[in-house]
């Protein structure tokens, strides 16, 4: 899949737009970090002015109503949603990434036309429903079914299966459902994804789900009872479109889910130094501590790999040199370092950073998913590891 966002935007006015988006970030979102927690929303009005800043379709090339931004851009602004509560980044983060990019690389031009200048808008919250009890990080293992049956102009697609921990599932308009089409065999895996609206009949979306962290980012299992759709709700007009059309939008969202990590372990080294540039102990600031300055260094370490990491990985997408083993290398890397920074967070707050409330006790929480979703760091494992191997092999 190429990357249709190439060379939209110059490197001046993306400037502007990351600076703008900085100023969002740390002057509107931060200071209501605490509000957002408690009430485990982000409130309608820094919805409508992310939405207003083009944020539900910074990604989106702009003939479809987008921004236009490239990967390179991409991480550069998923930096700056991590330095702050990660319910940010989620509430646009599937129309940007995982469904949308679906639609923008193996859409039909009609697919496209219907659904991408909503999705750009923010006026439809697509919903990636690819995980299901038994079927996450591979989703070879799928078994919600599409069944077709009719004729002529009543041919239709059945769909029934059960999707678990569906992102905006509680607020989605569209649902991107993978499903089987036949089991596997030597033409491919048999499987599709289908364009389903929210309100079909058929579909049913469970309560919220509680979760260790991340409050405010909605997520819940999906129901399809015989859901039915057309032959134009076939993403790309394919049966095999699903599995490649779902790797390739994993492996390009693994770059930006490494970057949001980069962003939130930014976030807990600063909450650190400044902590430590203050807390004092027996009158003398804890940071003049030699075992403090150890750990804000390993901290500091951490985040200036992981940032060049990024940023070698999306320039590595871009070029297409490498779409596999680099984007899970980078999300293998900083998913396990942000998980380390905020440990250390937590060790430089002392007691401090065990009570709710402060900043780094919510970071701590928060990252803790990033190593889970979009595949785990297992996987990522397997996937470098075996690549490696393949790559010697076809060498000899």
């Amino acid at each position: 899949m190429a990357d249709t966002t190439d060379d939209t935007v110059s490197d001046e006015d993306f400037a502007d737009v990351l600076s703008a988006t900085r100023d969002f970030v740390r002057n509107v979102v931060v200071p209501r970090e605490s509000e957002i927690m408690a009430d485990d929303r982000v409130p309608d009005d820094v919805r409508e002015q992310a939405r207003k800043m083009g944020l539900f379709g910074y990604a989106i090339p702009q003939e479809w109503g987008g921004l236009g931004l490239n990967i390179t851009q991409d991480v550069e602004m998923a930096m700056e949603f991590g330095y702050t509560t990660l319910a940010l980044r989620s509430m646009f983060g599937t129309n940007n990434g995982i469904a949308g990019q679906v639609l923008v690389g193996f859409g039909t031009d009609a697919q496209k036309a219907r659904w991408l200048d909503g999705i750009a808008s923010g006026d439809v919250v697509a919903s990636f429903a690819l995980t299901e009890p038994g079927a996450g990080s591979n989703p070879a293992g799928l078994r919600t079914k599409a069944v077709r049956d009719g004729s002529g102009d009543e041919v239709a697609w059945s769909i029934s299966g059960q999707k678990q921990y569906i992102t905006n599932a509680p607020t989605a308009d569209l649902f991107l459902v993978f499903a089987r089409t036949r089991p596997a065999d030597d033409d491919g895996q048999g499987i599709a994804v289908f364009l389903v609206p929210a309100d079909a009949p058929g579909v049913t979306v469970g309560p919220k789900d509680a979760k260790m962290g991340q409050e405010g980012a909605w997520t819940a299992d999906v129901g399809f009872d015989e859901v039915r759709v057309g032959d134009d709700a076939l993403v790309g007009g394919a049966v095999d479109i699903g599995y490649r059309a779902a790797m390739t939008s994993l492996a390009r969202g693994r770059i930006h889910i490494a970057a949001l990590s980069v962003g939130a372990a930014q976030r807990a080294l600063d909450e650190s130094v400044r902590y430590a540039a203050t807390a004092t102990q027996g009158g003398t600031p804890i940071g003049e501590f030699q075992l403090v300055q150890a750990m804000l260094a390993d901290q500091q370490a951490g985040v200036m790999a992981g940032r060049a990491l990024v940023r070698e990985t999306a320039r590595l997408w871009l070029s297409g040199e490498d779409r596999r083993i680099a984007p899970s290398t980078a999300k293998l890397f900083c998913t396990e370092m942000v998980g380390t920074v905020a440990d250390l967070a937590v060790q430089v707050h002392g007691g401090a950073g065990y009570i709710r409330g402060v900043p780094v006790e919510r970071i701590y929480r928060e990252v803790r998913l990033l190593r889970l979703y979009e595949g785990t760091s297992e996987i990522q494992r397997l996937i470098i590891g075996g690549g490696l191997v393949r790559a010697a092999q076809r060498e000899r």
